[in-house]
Order: C-alpha cells, then structure tokens, then sequence
C-alpha cells in the first residue's frame, strides 16, 4: 500500500494545542495506512518537552506502533559515528584559560565580568557561529575603524579565541549540528542516503541556522513535512514580504526565511482556533512598528471587540509582592474547582513569591524549570563554605554555616538537634564576648567552661577554625583542581560532623545533594582544562555552573502548573496567566555583550540581538490565542515606576484607538475583571475588621519598680522613661549586633581604653612632655591591636589620636601639677534615705587636688554636652558631683568638688570646663530626688519618648513601644501594669 503523502510546509496557528492538534492531523494522515507503517516515520520536535507531551497525545489515542520520536537538536550522520564529542564544560574551561590571559594583560577590557562569566558568553557567541555556519574569516570582514578602542581590543581576542575553537574537527555539538544539517541538505538534494520512511519536523521555529538548513531539506523531501508553531494566518502577505532585517523583534520573524525559501505553509489541521477573532486583534497589534500605521485602515474592519476579549483579563497591580498574591488566589480558586491552570512566567524571583503565597494554603504546582540548583539547601552550603576562601570569618559567616541544615548530618557523637542547640549558645557568647572574628583559641576557651558535650562539639569546631581562619589570606591564583579539592575537604568536614562519615550526610543525600554530587565531580573531571583562578574567581565560576542545573520539582496539585515562556505552544487545556508583563521582565532585558556590538553582529552575519525578543514575541501571541488568558503586571519594582510590555502597550493602544469597535469598552471590561481579584486579594492579606493603632504607652508598674539606677540611665529616665521601664524593670536588653563593626561606641570604649592605661601607668607631674606623648602612643598602639581587629579603623583612630596627642599630654602635664587620679573607673554607689533606692555611677576619672576638693572629669570622643544640655537632661557629672559630696565613693568619702569638666578624645582634644556651683549641683539633687520619688510611688507613667533631643531621636525599644502606630502628638496612655495593680 502506498506510504502516505507529506511533503512540505504546514502550520498549526496561535491558541492551538500543538503537540495534540500535531498528532490528530498526523493520525488522520496515517488512516488507512497499516500499523507498520507509522513506525516507518521519523518526526523531529524542537524540545524534549514538545516530544513528552507528545507521546502523551499519542497514548490518549489507544494502543499504536508509535513513529519514531527524537528531538530535532542532535542531529547524526552515519559519517559522524564514533566521532567523538568534547563535552561543553571542557570547552568553557578552555575558552576560561584564553580569557584569563587576556584579564592578566588587559584588565580593563572586563570590568565587572568575572572570568566564568566571560568564557559562558564567548562560549556562547561561538556556538552562534557555528550554528550558522560562520568561521573564523566572518570576524576579518568586521571594520571596527568608527568602534570605541574597546571593541577593537575586543575583536583581536575574539580573532584568536575563534582560531582555536572553530577550527579543526567538529567536537561540539552546535558544530556537528551544523555539519549534519549541511550533509543531509546536500544528500538528500542529490537523492543521496534518502531516509526509509516519512521525515516530519514538528514545533521548531527555526532559530538558528542549522536547525533551519534542515527544516528545509526535510520540506523538500518526496515525504517530508515540516509543522510550524503559532503561524500567524491572518497576517497580510504584504507584511510578510516586509519581515526582513530591522524587523527581528517580530514574532513571526523567523518563519520569514521559510516561507520566502518553501512558500505560504498549509493548515496541518481543519480545526479551527480557540478564538480566530481574537488572534485577528493581537495580530493587528503585533504589526512590524514601521507598518503600524496599518491599525488606521485595518482596525475599523475588526469584529466588535467585546466578544473577542470576554476571555481575557488585564490585573495590574500596585507592586510585584501584590502580583504574586493575586496570582496565588486565582491558581488557588482553580485548585478548588479542580481546573487546570498554568502559570506563564519568565521571572524567577515572581515564581517564588507565588510559591511563598501559596504555602498558605499548602499548594505546591508542578514546575517545569525546577529549583535552581544554587537555592537548594546543598546549593547554599557548599557556596557559603566557598565563601569562606579569600574572606576573615566573622561571626555571622560562622553562624551561617553552624545553623545550616547540612552541617553535622552524619555525627554519631553529636545529634542534629543539640548542634543546633550548642550553635546557639555560640552564638550568645559571640555576640556578648566576641571576638569579632573567631578562631580555634576563643573556641577552645569556651569549650573548657561547659559540659562534656560542647568539648566533643567545640574542639571539633576548633580544629576546623584551624583550618579555615589562614584561608582570609588566600586571595592569590591557584590551580582549579586543588581549589575544587580544598573546597570539598572542607564541606565534608562540616557536613560530617565529629567522626562523621561525609558521604552519609545530608550534603549528598538530600533533595538536590546528587545532582550537586555530579556536577562537582563533572567539574572535578575537567578541571585540569581550567586556568588558575582567585577565591572570588573560582566562587564566581562554582556559581555559573550550579546556576545552570536545576531540581525537579514535583507538585502536589496536580491541576496547577508552572511553565516558562518556551512551553507555551504546549499548554493545553485551562486557565493560563501571563505575568510579569513588564518591559525587562517579559520580555527580558536583553544582556549586554562583552564582545561584539550590534553592528559588529551584523557584519559577521550573527542574528542580532532583537532575535530573542521576537522568540520571546512569538511565545505571548501564542498563548494569547487561548480562550482564558489572564494578564498581570506591576505598575512599580522596588525602584522605581515600571514600563508595561510593549505586546500589552500595543494592545491596550490598539483597543483605545477603536471605539467604533468598542474597544475602549472591552479593555475597561478587561480591566474590570483584574479590579475584582485584585479587590479579593487584597480581602485574603487584610484581617476582616479594622485594627486599632496602638497608643503611646505609657506603663504604671507596682511600686519600687527598681531599687537601683546608674547615674547614665538618668537622662534617659528624663527623655525616654518607657526605654528604663523596658531596660530595668522587663529586664530586656538589645542583643550586640552579629556582625560587630568599628562604630562609635567601640571607638568611644577603646579611646577610653586608652587614656584608662596611660592613667594606670601613673606618669609624674614632672615626665617630660616629649617622654609621655612616647608613652601615649605606645599605649594607643598596644591597645588598638588588642581591641580593634581592623586594620583600616587602627589606622584611622592611631592617627587621630596622634593628632590630639600633644594637647592631651600637656593638659594631662597640666592636670598632674594640680592633683592626682583617685578615681579611675571605680563604681560608685549612695543609697537614698526613706526610698529603698541606691543610685550608683561608674566616673571616667575623679582627681583629687592638693587642696583636698576634687574635680569630675568625663572623657569624650564626640562632642560634650552642652551647659543648656546638662540643664535640660544630661546629668552624669552633676550627679556625679553630688555623690562625691555624699561620699559615694570609698576611695575619696564626703569631699567638696571644685569643678565638672569634658575632656574630648577628638577635635583638638581639649578640655571643656562647664558651669558648677554648689548650688546648681543641690538643685539638680533635689530635682533629681523628686523625679525618682515619682517614679518610685508609682505617681507617674513611664512614657515612650517624653522628651526626645531630636525628633529623629531612634530607640532600643521603639518597636517594642509600638512607635510609627502613634507619633509625639498623641498624649501618653497611663496603663496599670504587673500583679501589684491586682
């Protein structure tokens, strides 16, 4: 019996299912035939995808001897057997050593690029060429004599690198491609090496050369077919005569060499298109921008446009968290109806929002593009511990890792769960004690002060700390193999644990661990190609080729799906959302190219860039020939206001120009329907009845609220009296931050430091003004070595105190003559009779004179208090003062006060005297004694922020305060609190 007929070029239009419309118009072609006779056809699809769905198709169909499928993008001749095939990371760690080369001589030709990153793209752009056939000789046809010298420096390397990868045998695949492509066009062209049955080519648009040099040869076989994706029918022939160069962003360009070389493709089916009226208006819309002067005379001949779009809907929400939301009710809803749905979406970072608002409800969707490999847990380990290479640890980095999932999964000394726990308590002893970066002695110090399991954990910890702390200094080149090998060494030493077995951890076996397993031994198999490379080089390179693997995820609802634009000629059935219709994010900014300018492309006879973006094109007209299509967008980023994409700008253009075909009408209808889930999204994230702000507390606790008060917290009782409640009476405290950093309150501790030791040294009122600013340097430097572990902050505050450094010694010369340091940071305490309450301070320094009064000396490293300051708030020294006078201090008893004065540790380093009397010193007591009596008797409350300096004045306890809910206007809301109230 004769073998059916196929030959030439057909297409299936946008809306359509492709791969179940491609099988129904191929099984119609195969009726009558007997079943041997499929077997006989080969068909090519463009994705293994396509190829699955498929075969899906096919098995809906009943029992049948399936043709043979393959993906059209491995392509073989029997010539090409047993050639061998170079692996591509074998090829990118080569391109990596010409590229290192290059970055040793000429560094700035690179800026911003990391070495990986520029083999990926040269890589790449070598692939192009040889896709399309191009050698080396296309780049010597480029004149760069009107080019910026960069790209002239540019295409010298790319003449080199070209040279050594394009030349001699075909060992990459877009080579072989190529090369197979061109032999079975020019066979087949002289009935040579004819394939034994029917040849189809089914869902490739032909974007690139190789895959269309077949395409062709395919069409022109006795029986060979070739079965085009969303082909735009309603398109004029005009326009097609016009898609040529400059119109690459069209998305129905790249079908444009195919027709001129086969002619207009024929229906592959009868059926008609989910909604042909529909595809009539996006492609109107879609027009090539030089003929859009078409929508004039072509738009008033659209049907009434309210039937076309009544299933579709335009969500355009506030910001892309918003986007997200609504995106997960909708695909929820469905869920609930059991409907399918899919998501269309080209952005990563919305796919994770959606997923994050659909844990709500504990829905998960099947997601095609998986997880990326650097965000699974395993990912993030092993790029934290790279990390770690060229870098101090500090404590966050530390903690990162201790708390990490995969570390210590394969101890039998240590569990899981107390790691954890031990972690934790590392990290309270960090945070208070430091040091701010931690090694193996500070480990071992704190394992001799706890219980024999933190001594297995901590010595285990030091060890590696060992190890791990000289690795700051390994920033230079290094070979890629004992990079990648050190790296490996380390993560399976945290992921073992004390005496663990790596290769049993979590590391390996969690979801994730064997493709990370895989590919780092496919990148330790090669590695020898590579160049050498620094610590942030090789993390840079450990990242690229993670991010190019992902992990299958599997969904629990089976009903909803995520894709990305790619696959939406296969969608079939259901609700589809297109989102992210943002200019940058659908369609995606277009990357820059280190190596070639868009005129350099042209010259080479490269697809220029705007080729993606008609790829990108011809995906949306695609999908939006379904019958429901939702579309979404963010009017704002994080940055700034967004720019809608130009497919929906021409849509919603093209609609508001036309209301004579009521166009306004359908797109406010559009619209309107986006309003009503944005309006039920916004029901699901507010809580059902209004909640109230919260008032300014102010908290009335039992009487004696405390028994005992620092002279410093004095004027914060003044200012902020809710921050003394939360500090003294909750006992709450800030936690030091995790990463410490050379700020102001540690300049101010060392700077103390500082004048603290020269005090205890002692110096005689007759040292040699030369002989003590020796020693007050030596001092400076020997304790900004012991407290300041960065250099750069050393460096800084030595040369500011060598600036200040002659004015302190001599008033300090100055101060010896008059008396001597009785005081040094020796606590205080006096007791108030009849109020149960001990007032207690902590002075910088007290000096007794030689006539037996004394003088109160605070050292500061910002500027002092004002006399107007100390009046209002600031009362350190002038209570100080008062105690001193009430024998508060035992080294000094009861003694009269000559004066109160700041000694600043910047500026010009001077002394600054302020205003005391006896007098002014027993009206701040007495204020002093009424304030706390209050306070004491439970008379008043104590209010957040009472009298704050500034209005910016920020708080330890703000959130707790609830501040931002009210504001300084609103009267302070007196609350009884604590058991003592009942």
């Amino acid at each position: 019996m004769a073998e059916p007929v196929l030959r030439g070029l057909y297409a299936l239009p946008p809306g359509t299912d492709f791969a179940r419309e491609f099988v129904e118009g191929f099984l119609d072609r195969m009726a009558g035939q007997p079943p041997e006779a499929m077997a006989r056809v080969t068909i090519y699809a463009n994705a293994s995808r396509t190829l699955a769905e498929m075969k899906c198709a096919f098995d809906k169909r009943g029992p049948l001897l399936l043709p043979r499928l393959l993906p059209v993008t491995n392509l073989e001749t029997p010539t090409m057997l047993g050639q061998a095939e170079a692996a591509p990371l074998v090829r990118r760690l080569q391109l990596a050593r010409l590229v290192a080369r290059l970055l040793d001589a000429r560094r700035d030709l690179a800026a911003g690029h990391s070495i990986a990153s520029l083999a990926r793209s040269l890589a790449g752009l070598m692939q192009e060429m040889q896709y399309e056939g191009l050698g080396p000789d296309a780049l010597e046809g480029i004149d760069t004599g009107d080019h910026a010298r960069h790209w002239q420096n540019a295409l010298a390397f790319l003449r080199i690198a070209a040279q050594f990868h394009l030349e001699g045998a075909p060992v990459d695949r877009a080579a072989r491609q190529r090369l197979a492509a061109e032999l079975i066009a020019q066979d087949w062209a002289q009935g040579i090496n004819l394939p034994p049955g029917p040849v189809i080519v089914a869902g490739s648009t032909g974007s690139h050369g190789a895959t269309r040099l077949f395409m062709e040869a395919v069409a022109r076989l006795p029986e060979g077919a070739v079965v085009l994706p969303g082909f735009d029918f309603e398109q004029p022939q005009s326009v097609w005569d016009s898609l040529d160069q400059g119109t690459e962003d069209h998305p129905q360009s790249r079908f444009a060499p195919l027709i001129r070389s086969l002619g207009r493709p024929a229906r592959w089916t009868g059926t008609t298109p989910p909604v042909p009226q529909r595809n009539r208006l996006i492609s109107l819309a879609l027009r090539p921008a030089p003929v859009t002067d078409q929508w004039i005379a072509e738009g008033p001949r659209l049907p009434d446009l309210m039937a076309p779009t009544e299933g579709l809907t335009l969500i355009e929400a506030d910001q892309p968290g918003a986007e997200a939301e609504v995106i997960a009710l909708i695909l929820r809803d469905a869920a609930e109806r059991h409907e399918a749905a899919t998501l269309i979406a080209a952005d990563g970072n919305l796919i994770r929002r959606v997923n994050a608002a659909l844990d709500r409800w504990h829905l998960r969707p099947d997601e095609s593009a998986g997880q990326p490999l650097t965000l699974t847990a395993p990912g993030l380990f092993l790029r934290q511990v790279a990390a770690l290479f060229g870098q101090p640890l500090t404590i966050d980095r530390l903690l990162v890792l201790l708390k990490h999932p995969m570390t210590i999964t394969a101890s039998p000394r240590v569990g899981v769960n107390e790691a954890r726990l031990l972690a934790r308590q590392l990290e309270l002893e960090l945070r208070h004690n430091g040091p701010a970066f931690p090694d193996g002695k500070c480990l071992r110090d704190w394992a001799s002060r706890g219980d024999g399991l933190r001594k297995v954990w901590a010595e285990w910890l030091a060890d590696l700390l060992d190890r791990i702390t000289p690795l700051a200094r390994d920033r230079a080149p290094r070979p890629l193999p004992d990079r990648l090998r050190d790296l490996l060494s380390l993560a399976d030493a945290l992921a073992a644990g004390p005496d663990g077995n790596a290769a049993a951890s979590r590391l390996w076996t969690d979801r994730g661990g064997p493709l990370l397993r895989a590919t780092i031994d496919h990148l330790a198999e090669h590695a020898g190609h590579g160049p050498s490379l620094s610590a942030i080089e090789f993390c840079a390179l450990l990242l690229d080729e993670m991010g190019q693997q992902s992990v299958r995820v599997e969904g629990d609802a089976h009903y909803l799906h995520i894709r990305g634009p790619r696959e939406a000629r296969i969608v079939g059935d259901g609700l589809v959302i297109l989102s992210g219709l943002n200019e940058g994010g659908w369609p995606q900014a277009l990357k820059p190219d280190p190596w070639l300018s868009r005129q350099m492309r042209s010259a080479a006879g490269l697809p220029l860039p705007e080729t993606l973006i008609g790829l990108a094109a011809h995906d949306f007209q695609q999908v939006m020939g379904l019958p429901q299509v939702i579309l979404t967008r963010a009017r704002r980023d994080a940055e700034a206001e967004t720019i809608p994409s130009r497919w929906l700008n021409r849509l919603t253009n093209l609609m508001g120009g036309l209301p004579e075909r009521r166009g306004p009408q359908a797109l406010a209808a559009m619209r309107a329907r986006g309003d009503l889930w944005l309006a039920r999204a916004r029901a699901v994230s507010h809580p059902a009845g209004a909640v109230r702000p919260a008032p300014r507390p102010s908290p009335v606790p039992p009487a004696l609220p405390f028994r005992e008060l620092p002279v410093t917290d004095v004027s914060l009782l003044i200012r902020d009296p809710y921050a003394v409640y939360a500090k003294r009476i909750l006992g709450l405290r800030p936690l030091p931050p995790l990463r410490p950093e050379p700020d102001a309150s540690l300049r101010g501790q060392t700077l103390h430091s500082i004048v603290q030791a020269l005090l205890e040294a002692k110096p005689a009122p007759d040292t040699p003004h030369a002989v003590l600013k020796a020693q007050f340097l030596r001092l400076t430097e020997t304790v900004l070595e012991r407290d300041v572990p960065w250099p750069a902050a050393r460096a800084f505050w030595a040369a500011r105190m060598e600036r200040i450094a002659d004015r302190i010694v001599a008033d300090e010369l100055d101060r010896l003559s008059q008396g001597r340091p009785v005081v040094v940071e020796k606590r205080g305490r006096v007791t108030l009779s009849g109020m149960d309450f001990t007032l207690t301070a902590r002075p910088d320094r007290i000096d007794l004179l030689h006539d037996g009064r004394v003088v109160i000396y605070d050292y500061k490293s910002g500027k002092p208090p004002t006399d107007k300051q100390i009046a209002a708030f600031d009362k350190q020294l002038i209570l100080e003062a008062a105690m001193a006078r009430r024998g508060g201090f035992d080294s000094l008893g009861p003694v009269d006060v000559a004066g109160i004065s700041y000694i600043q540790l910047g500026g010009e380093g001077e002394t600054h005297p302020r205003d005391y009397s006896p007098q002014l010193e027993a009206e701040n007591w007495d204020g002093f004694l009424r304030l706390v009596a209050a306070y004491l008797a439970g008379g008043i409350g104590f209010a957040s922020m009472r009298a704050p300096e500034q209005t910016s004045y920020a708080g330890d306890y703000d959130h707790l305060a609830r501040y931002g809910e009210w504001s300084l206007a609103d009267a302070p809301h007196l609350t009884k609190v604590g058991d003592g109230h009942g």
